[in-house]
């Protein structure tokens, strides 16, 4: 089954914390036993991959229902039901999510900062409609990021496609020499484009000494073509006649089924990259991007505020 959302983690949660101390961990342990989660469900994790899901949700219910003052926090790590979260549960309440926490003046506060002037109604609306968002802050900032990126890598294709073969070959350049490949980015430079051997664009050293050596055809085709297995055949075929057992094709089309089917079989190491794999690695590597804005989110550290002792 799919792992609830936060706010409907709140009740069972608050049903753990008032039975004693815990952490969070052991809660979501208990609640991914009474769901029967999965193996596969217990780990899985965000978008980010810096947290499970399933504990980050769990996380962040204790968080606002701590600030509602249902949860108390005895000692570092430890969390247990307050009185007002007690209160709560005998009055065995269907369902606990924000619009419960809102009925407690301290939570309305903590968004409130506490009668801080600075903090307009406009801001106050918007924090509380987004704790009121199935997502945890997190997972929206997760969302949002993955939907920059896919429109960021839409945009980079189209722009690839605009430029002619042989600013193409630059890419791949530089492409490869940002993934530590080339030894130098004057020597990959020299190399790709210019072996004429039929059907390698280039080569391009896989270490700075030049101890092995990886074979590039670079093909910039239109979006909605495919390349098929003729074409990486040729290319393979290539590679044989060179003695050469590593290659890497790049288009930014995509490739037929047959034709990665062909590459998975063979001897040679040869790594098919698409149009999407090609603009995901421009962006992983920072190659035709630049950072526009960056947010740096911080957590506690629970180190600092550990015992003196």
């Amino acid at each position: 089954m799919a792992i609830p959302d936060y706010q409907s983690l709140m009740l069972p949660l608050l049903g753990i914390a008032a039975e004693g101390e815990t952490r969070v961990p052991a809660a979501a342990q208990v609640i991914a036993d009474r769901l029967g989660l999965s193996e596969d469900e217990r780990e899985e994790m965000l978008p980010s991959g810096k947290q499970r899901l399933l504990h980050n949700r769990v996380h962040w219910a204790k968080f606002y229902m701590t600030k509602a003052g249902l949860i108390d926090s005895p000692r570092r790590g430890v969390f247990v039901a307050s009185a007002a979260g007690r209160d709560l549960l005998a009055t065995k309440p269907a369902r606990i999510d924000v619009e419960t926490l809102k009925r407690y003046p301290a939570f309305v506060g903590f968004y409130n900062q506490a009668g801080d002037e600075s903090v307009s109604a406009e801001q106050s609306h918007v924090a509380f409609a987004a704790a009121s968002s199935d997502a945890t802050p997190e997972e929206q900032i997760d969302a949002a990021y993955a939907v920059l990126t896919k429109a960021l890598k839409a945009d980079l294709l189209v722009r690839v496609l605009e430029q002619s073969p042989a600013f193409f070959e630059r890419l791949i350049v530089d492409l490869l020499v940002a993934m530590g490949y080339g030894g130098s980015h004057d020597d990959a430079a020299r190399q790709l484009g210019k072996s004429g051997d039929g059907g390698i664009d280039g080569i391009i050293d896989e270490d700075r000494l030049g101890l092995d050596r990886i074979y590039v055809q670079a093909k910039r085709y239109a979006v909605g073509s495919s390349v098929g297995r003729p074409e990486v055949q040729g290319f393979v075929g290539s590679l044989v006649g060179l003695g050469a057992n590593k290659g890497v094709f790049v288009t930014t089309s995509t490739f037929s089924k047959q034709a990665l089917d062909y590459a998975k079989g063979l001897q040679q190491r040869v790594i098919l990259i698409d149009g999407a794999r090609l603009t995901e690695l421009m962006v992983e590597f920072g190659v035709g991007v630049r950072a526009s804005r960056v947010i740096e989110v911080k957590r506690l550290d629970e180190d600092f505020f550990g015992d003196d002792g």
